[in-house]
């Protein structure tokens, strides 16, 4: 479904260019009816650019082949395969444009030459076009981001799986796809460019022994951490006393561990302590209100 609709869009931007050329042609009288009405479109013209089209599609396509086959673990070298495979769909637009009007006959160096009035109210109508392009490019030459970062854009957070001449695909843990121009890439946060932390708030009823406990907690760290080597990246950190609640005393704990693991670290450190500090004789509590009447 989504190569079928890119293929659509394709076909229309080349028929939207098409008419572009032709009518900035005929404005600037680089080309009049006359001349239109004298192009031959005999069975040879067409079967020559049937065999042209077919033939700019098949090198399109074996670049795109050659271009899937590395396997780069590098995000930078990533995006740089994301953006030269978008940029190459482009020139096979307009490869097959010029070279098909070539082949009918029409001057399309006489067009293009002759299209600058015409091409600077285009500009200003594409203006939004031309923004996308020109931020996309200096975004990735200053490495802001790349293919596989996890980013957030405007409270939608999720991993960039595609950079484009014109947009960026960002898709969340959910598959949830969202497509933004480039131009609309503004105060976005990288969370891959540090380690992230994963914290856990936990409760213990006032009545517990602190210290005897604060003395039990570095050896449970160390079971915690044996247990998710793949996922934690050293001991999770016990913080101390976060808050006094009204029904319990709240510790704080924290892990490092890659951003794509946050959650599951604060899902698997919340687990971990609260079975280990049952192990321990400290129940987790629940919230109480105490009622005291006069008599």
């Amino acid at each position: 479904m989504k190569k079928s609709k890119s293929a659509v869009i394709r076909l229309i931007a080349c028929v939207a260019v098409l008419g572009v050329l032709l009518a900035a042609g005929i404005l600037t009288k680089a080309v009049n009816w006359e001349q239109l009405k004298s192009i031959k479109v005999d069975i040879t013209g067409i079967w020559k650019v049937l065999l042209m089209i077919f033939f700019v599609l098949a090198v399109e396509s074996l670049l795109m082949m050659l271009l899937s086959l590395p396997k780069p673990q590098s995000h930078r070298a990533r995006s740089v395969l994301s953006i030269v495979s978008s940029l190459l769909k482009y020139v096979a637009v307009i490869v097959i444009l010029c070279w098909g009007l070539s082949i009918l006959g029409v001057n399309v160096s006489t067009i293009v030459a002759s299209v600058g009035v015409l091409a600077l109210i285009v500009g200003f109508s594409a203006e939004s076009l031309i923004t996308d392009v020109v931020t996309g490019a200096f975004m990735i030459f200053e490495n802001q981001y790349n293919v596989g970062d996890i980013v957030e854009v405007d409270g939608f957070r999720g991993t960039v799986t595609n950079i484009g001449i014109r947009t960026t695909s960002i898709t969340d843990p959910g598959d949830n796809v969202k497509i933004v121009n480039n131009s609309e890439m503004r105060n976005i946060l990288n969370r891959s460019d540090r380690v992230s932390r994963s914290i856990s708030d936990i409760s213990i009823p006032y009545g517990t022994d602190l210290e005897k406990l604060e003395a039990a907690i570095p050896d449970l760290m160390q079971r915690i951490y044996a247990a998710h080597p793949d996922m934690m990246k050293e001991p999770p950190v016990y913080l101390g006393v976060q808050a006094l609640a009204d029904s319990a005393v709240v510790l704080r704990f924290l892990v490092n561990v890659e951003e794509q693991d946050i959650y599951a670290g604060m899902r698997a450190l919340n687990h971990d302590l609260l079975l280990g500090f049952r192990a321990l004789g400290v129940e987790c509590p629940f919230p109480q209100v105490d009622v005291h009447t006069d008599k």
